[in-house]
């Protein structure tokens, strides 16, 4: 997964339909959809789901260059899919959705088909994933000869029907309250934050966009892609998020999938979308945020911050206690604060960045510290970005699944894991408090398991991971029958497929270019650990 987190406010990971296959498509065309008549028993979104791909196939996509302001040059190209808004009425009104791709750069006898990514979020943007050809990323070289790269913007974000839930500018304002709260008053004050967001997603987006906004829709839309494609199946990659659009989306269409990597899991149990799913995130994120403290007191003689864990986590309560008292620069406060350093237990290639701006502060320099934790007020584009990233984030989440209405369990729930778990617990709570209150009817997660047709999954996952914790890469290879899991042990960088490890790297290429998966599932020694 892609971090879309607004530096300022903290998002947790995260983002169901009945397990009723379409009848479908065979290449570029699909049969003929069922007449009305046929549809007794059978599910009506299902049904609108196949009618949709049906049209699709029939309708292909304009490939274009893509607009200048899209920022993905040739020979990327562009286009649009039209979706059904509510796929139980699928003649309704349509929503388009951006695509993009970068063409195999192998030969005609060599092609494989589409290999489409999703990055994760909710609300991430998949448009850049053809980059990775045009860019002639060594670790995918030998996949782009035979795939095209397709990337896509889910419904709600960026170029595909975007959704708002604040204005942007309000949205990235600084500084913050600090998460962390000191009184029941600070806590009335983040109640009434949450209640107002939840209000403006219905205001700013609409009921009718904001009740799709779901992943089981988003995996109907994957299969209309596939078909506008002119694919009989689909070659999926996802990350984060996009684990759990991937089992939905395996769930509800086995047959369409000819291959499937997941990386970085979301435990796909319905007790666990999203309630659960982020209290176990917060513990996850303590256990990632040692290990970094570990690694910077390991190199004091680089950040001279300490030469112990508990040496530097005390440093970092004197900056957020700085931070609290007086906002460095008059923008940056704790929450600015931890939105930029909890990037670190995210994403091994931030640990480097992190601790250097960490260091420049207590060496004197804090205009380091503003220039990466502060919003830039001036970035009218990239706050748009952010505030949609965010929107789409709590509409699919709160959407997805019924929430907890009771603040005391909240309240509760939270006062006990941050005695233990202070880093992320909080600001993770406030986060996804507006689904508390939430203005639509909540849906039903899928339950995900295999169904007729589906092939082995290939699973990669890192054992300390923070955004999803080990157990939901587990959970998925027990629900997908014949899967195989890659775990690179000793590791927690978010988003496996993406790094230098040889072992992992290669079992990828080789499920991808020739279907090939291991006799039994397989351990890796962790990729290396960044340097100063």
């Amino acid at each position: 997964m892609r971090d879309i987190r607004p530096k300022n406010r903290v998002l947790a990971l995260g983002s169901a339909g009945a397990l009723v296959t379409a009848t479908l498509i065979a290449g570029a065309v699909a049969a003929p959809a069922a007449s009305a008549d046929s549809r007794h028993g059978q599910d009506r979104e299902a049904h609108g789901a196949a009618i949709a791909a049906d049209r699709a196939a029939r309708t292909g996509i304009d490939w274009q260059d893509c607009p200048a302001d899209w920022g993905l040059a040739k020979p990327i190209q562009c286009g649009y899919v039209s979706v059904p808004l509510d796929y139980a009425h699928p003649y309704g009104k349509q929503i388009k959705l951006a695509v993009d791709r970068a063409a195999s750069t192998g030969t005609k006898e060599e092609r494989q088909g589409a290999l489409v990514y999703n990055p994760g979020g909710p609300g991430g943007s998949g448009l850049r994933f053809p980059t990775r050809v045009t860019a002639k990323n060594p670790l995918w070289t030998d996949v782009s000869k035979a795939y095209d790269f397709v990337g896509f913007d889910p419904r709600g974000v960026g170029h595909s029907t975007p959704i708002s839930c604040m204005d942007p500018q309000e949205f990235v304002k600084a500084p913050k309250m600090d998460p962390v709260p000191d009184s029941e008053a600070d806590k009335r004050a983040q109640r009434k934050l949450a209640r107002e967001y939840a209000d403006g997603c219905l205001e700013r987006t609409g009921k009718a966009m904001l009740q799709q906004m779901t992943t089981p829709n988003t995996a109907r839309d994957l299969d209309v892609i596939r078909a506008a494609l002119g694919e009989k199946k689909i070659n999926y990659l996802g990350v984060s998020y996009g684990t759990y659009l991937g089992a939905v989306y395996g769930t509800l269409f086995p047959g369409h999938v000819r291959r499937m990597i997941v990386d970085s899991v979301v435990n796909p149990d319905r007790d666990n979308i999203w309630y659960e799913a982020n209290l176990n995130q917060d513990v996850a994120f303590e256990g990632r945020w040692k290990d970094w403290q570990d690694w910077v007191a390991k190199n004091d003689a680089a950040f001279h911050l300490g030469t112990t864990r508990d040496a530097v986590q005390a440093k970092w309560l004197q900056l957020r206690a700085d931070a609290k008292k007086h906002p460095i620069g008059g923008v940056v406060g704790p929450a600015e604060l931890l939105g930029l350093f909890q990037s670190a237990p995210y994403y091994d290639s931030s640990w480097v960045p992190v601790a250097t701006v960490f260091s420049k502060y207590f060496a004197g320099d804090t205009q380091a510290l503003v220039d990466a934790a502060a919003p830039d007020m001036s970035d009218t584009a990239g706050n748009i970005s952010s505030e949609n990233g965010n929107a789409v984030y709590t509409a699919v989440e709160c959407t997805d699944t019924k929430w907890p209405t009771s603040w005391n369990k909240w309240d509760r729930d939270n006062t006990r894991l941050n005695a233990k778990y202070p880093f992320l617990t909080w600001s993770n709570a406030w986060m996804n408090l507006p689904c508390a209150t939430w203005p639509v009817k909540q849906q039903k997660p899928v339950d995900v398991k295999t169904g007729k047709g589906l092939p082995p999954v290939l699973i990669v996952q890192s054992t300390r991971d923070a955004a999803t914790p080990y157990e939901g890469a587990v959970a998925l290879h027990q629900r997908f029958k014949g899967s195989r899991l890659i775990t690179e042990k000793d590791a927690g960088s978010h988003g496996v497929t993406g790094l230098v490890n040889p072992c992992v790297n290669d079992r990828v290429n080789a499920y991808l270019l020739s279907g090939e998966v291991d006799r039994a599932d397989v351990t890796c020694a962790p990729h290396a650990t960044p340097k100063p």
